[in-house]
């Protein structure tokens, strides 16, 4: 270490030479210059230094849990609308230590921070995250994730962030700059991979997700904060309420499923909940649903109507803070402890139960079907008493649960919202005046079908001809191969063609068939067969003739399941095929006015169960008969030009079951040359021959 010396001397300076810093020093502060600046540039911009993902920190040596957070960009301050930011905080290796970087996780640390700066208040905010580093987040605080997933959760394609508790963002003009109301930060943690040190794993975009905002594409600021305005959409035309309702709640928003949470009575410490679900989708269905979310403060569910929990587990409230604050009150009859209660309709024997029934669209059994099916059946309803807990004691005090999720059996998938708080809503005067009352308070959830995943389906099609004697089945592993034993059969061959009554029996008894076949017609015979589709419910397409003026086809449904499936429908899209749509035989069908070129089957009265699979004639020799169910399906053509049944336009594009999307095969069967020509070969030469013989005659 180099000591300075005591009673330190400064030199002298000549009077030319103190003018000359006087000079300098007054530059310095008249100028609007400053010794170093920092440079905001567009991500993506082959001009900046360092890029979105790497480039240098100084001093970063693997670990930078030493960092502190960001200080909030001043463009803020040039803002006349949402200003969202994203800050790098910190991160250090997790374990195990690897030597291969892109293995190697990393805990990190970031915040996400949203100003409202604009003129309007911003409703039920949402924002996007663009992670790419196969990021999981851990815990996210002063936000939930959109669609309700439950940490730790894989968000390495994006992520969107919910307000939770903190929904709505006041102006600075109606609260005088008070930023705890204007301003709202989401502290998030998480693991990463990929990304080294001294690179800093930034996300490719973030952006406000809410209607009727336009975000540009971010900037960066140094290599750790990310920042982007977003403003008003001019184009964007908002539906304007009646003058009448004009109130500070978001209007109701359109989706597939919308569950709305309706406060009826409040007191001090509990509250009385009705939950109405109604399925707006027109080929979307649930059966036998499930309803779960997650009580954010400690409640508890006293007593239910029109539905019940599966566990009723009251130790939970005796031991929990429940026990703590309500000692004196008797838990026997609770119904649910749970934070996170899995709720189910009544089945139809309890609809008339004076305790836990007597509610219009009620016990059905968890059957939610479309509208054009049974309007009086595409909505339930149940009611429960919810205790709260403090400091929420008074009766204004009301806080919906958070991370709803629904799921039936054999159903599609719906990926639910956040709560957003609505207009109450109106209900008709229990009395029979001409008079309405509405909720205390209501809260909308919105969920909406996902399409299925590769080999995530519940259900699968095969397709077939008359110009072709096999059968193309559904794909390998279509609905998934979980629970099978892939080291007995391929899960990624392609299925295996069949004949036509291969489709009638189990997949374990269609081994012998399988190969069979592929001996007679010379196909390929791998010694490892395809693993099995393993669908619950497959449904077969077959053409059934082709002529001038129209086409037929023929529909079959099989059931594996040891269930029936009761008020089944399927809908079938085709192309331009579908608009020369004529009847349906055996089923009862019609065209979807509002989805193109579908066509919706159901059974026909009496014949609206889909049997499930029993026992062959002699159960120890003879295979397993699934439910089965078929109808032909005539076409006309008339109008429709170039239309081609056998290279493809009689197959159809999406088929349907009880609202899920089924797996489609890979190809289509097509005809053999001999089948497509008019003429055969021998008729053909016939024919030359006596065109040949009539010519050289006539020049004789």
């Amino acid at each position: 270490m180099i000591q300075e010396p005591s009673g330190m001397q400064f030199p002298m300076l000549c009077p030319r030479d103190l003018i000359s810093v006087s000079l300098f020093i007054s530059l310095l502060l008249v100028s609007n210059l400053s010794p170093c600046s920092a440079q905001d540039y567009i991500i993506g911009d082959p001009g900046a230094a360092g890029g979105a993902g790497g480039g240098a920190v100084g001093g970063d040596d693997g670990d930078d849990t030493k960092v502190k957070p960001a200080a909030g960009p001043p463009e803020h301050n040039n803002c006349n609308g949402i200003f969202l930011t994203y800050n790098f905080i910190s991160r250090e290796k997790e374990l195990p230590r690897l030597k291969n970087a892109t293995a190697q996780a990393w805990a990190f640390k970031s915040e996400a921070t949203i100003l409202n700066s604009g003129l309007t208040e911003l409703k039920g905010w949402k924002m996007f995250i663009g992670f790419h580093h196969h990021e999981i987040l851990v815990s996210v605080d002063g936000a939930v994730l959109l669609d309700g997933s439950d940490f730790p959760a894989d968000v390495g394609k994006g992520v969107t962030l919910a307000g939770y508790p903190m929904t709505d963002l006041k102006t600075s003009i109606e609260t005088a700059g008070d930023i705890n109301q204007i301003q709202v930060t989401a502290a998030i943690t998480g693991s990463q991979f990929g990304i080294k040190p001294p690179g800093v794993p930034m996300p490719k975009t973030i952006r406000l997700v809410n209607d009727g905002y336009k975000c540009p594409a971010p900037r960066l600021r140094g290599k750790r904060t990310m920042h982007v305005c977003c403003k008003k959409d001019p184009k964007f035309k908002e539906k304007k309420a009646p003058k009448a309702k004009k109130i500070k709640f978001l209007a109701r928003q359109n989706g597939d499923l919308s569950l709305t949470y309706d406060v009826m009575q409040s007191f001090g410490n509990n509250y009385l909940a009705q939950v109405t679900i109604d399925n707006n989708n027109p080929l979307g269905r649930l059966d036998h649903w499930n309803l779960t979310w997650e009580w954010m403060k400690g409640e508890f569910i006293q007593s239910m109507r029109g539905a019940y929990t599966h566990t009723r587990d009251i130790a939970q409230c005796i031991y929990g803070p429940a026990g703590q604050y309500y000692q004196d009150f008797d838990f026997t009859g609770v119904m649910s402890c749970d934070t996170n209660p899995v709720m189910a309709d009544l089945p139809a024997q309890r609809k008339d139960d004076p305790k836990i029934g007597k509610l219009p669209y009620c016990c059905r059994n968890g059957s939610l079907l479309p509208t054009m099916m049974d309007e009086s059946k595409a909505r339930s309803i149940f009611q429960l008493q919810v205790f709260k807990l403090p400091p929420d004691m008074n009766r204004t005090a009301l806080t919906p649960p958070q991370k709803w999720k629904i799921s039936g059996i054999l159903n599609p998938e719906y990926v639910c919202g956040a709560p957003i708080r609505v207009v109450p809503t109106e209900f008709p005067d229990p009395s029979g005046l001409q008079s309405t009352s509405t909720a205390i308070a209501s809260w909308q959830v919105v969920c909406n079908i996902t399409k299925p995943k590769v080999k995530q389906s519940k259900c699968c099609v095969s397709f077939s001809a008359y110009y072709n004697d096999s059968v193309i089945p559904c794909n390998t592993c279509a609905c998934g191969c979980e629970d099978t034993d892939t080291s007995t059969c391929n899960p990624n061959a392609r299925s295996m063609l069949l004949p036509p009554e291969a489709l009638l029996v189990p997949f374990d008894n269609r081994t012998k068939k399988a190969r069979a076949w592929a001996k007679i017609k010379h196909y390929p015979n791998p010694k490892t067969l395809p693993c099995p589709d393993n669908c619950g419910v497959s449904l077969n397409w077959h053409i059934n003739s082709d002529y001038a003026d129209g086409w037929t086809a023929r529909l079959t449904l099989f059931n594996w399941e040891d269930y029936p499936f009761e008020d089944w429908f399927t809908a079938v899209q085709l192309g331009k095929a579908g608009r020369g749509y004529e009847n349906v035989y055996s089923f009862n069908g019609t065209r979807l006015p509002n989805v193109k070129n579908t066509i919706f089957l159901q059974g026909l009265p009496g014949l609206t169960y889909l049997m499930g699979e029993v026992n062959g004639t002699n159960p120890t020799s003879d295979p397993r008969i699934p439910g089965k169910q078929q109808s032909v399906i005539s076409f006309k053509k008339k109008g429709l030009r170039d239309l081609d049944i056998q290279r493809g336009d009689g197959f159809p594009i999406k088929v349907f079951f009880n609202g899920e999307e089924c797996a489609l095969p890979r190809a289509i069967p097509l005809p053999s040359s001999a089948c497509h020509c008019p003429y055969s070969v021998m008729r053909l030469v016939f024919i030359l021959a006596v065109t040949l013989a009539l010519i050289t005659d006539r020049f004789h």
